[in-house]
């Protein structure tokens, strides 16, 4: 069964890298990394709203299986804080202090932000689906 785990999370950080990758090309050229940002964010309110509705008692009923390919993998795969460490030095190096704090203060927020939004979310959403009780 522990197969399964490793396989699931590396077929979902696959398709996580992937969907990254194509991101970081639709906004390709800016001095501001704004595409590990926004992967950042929207990988962090993901996990969030996943982690939030397949808790117990959860609308959706995921497997391990399907947890490691969707968090650990999916979303582990499309979010990257190595490579947002590396672009904060190279803008403090590139002579742009302001920036690179800026990158991390924006950064920081956001990503808890997002990731408070997908738990809220979740939890509307279950609320919202709950089953009358009888």
């Amino acid at each position: 069964m522990r197969w399964r785990l490793y396989l699931a999370a590396g077929l979902g950080s696959g398709l996580g890298a992937v969907l990254r990758y194509g991101l970081s090309l639709a906004l390709w050229g800016s001095a501001f990394p704004w595409a590990t940002l926004l992967a950042n964010g929207l990988g962090a309110f993901v996990m969030g709203l996943i982690a939030t509705l397949a808790r117990v008692p959860g609308r959706w009923m995921l497997s391990p299986v399907a947890q490691h390919f969707w968090l650990a993998g999916v979303c582990g795969g499309f979010t990257t804080f190595s490579l947002f460490s590396l672009e904060t030095l190279r803008l403090w190096e590139a002579g742009r202090p302001s920036m690179a704090l800026g990158y991390l203060g924006l950064s920081m927020a956001l990503w808890l932000a997002a990731a408070w939004g997908g738990i809220v979310f979740g939890e509307r959403l279950k609320a919202r689906w709950a089953l009358p009780e009888r």
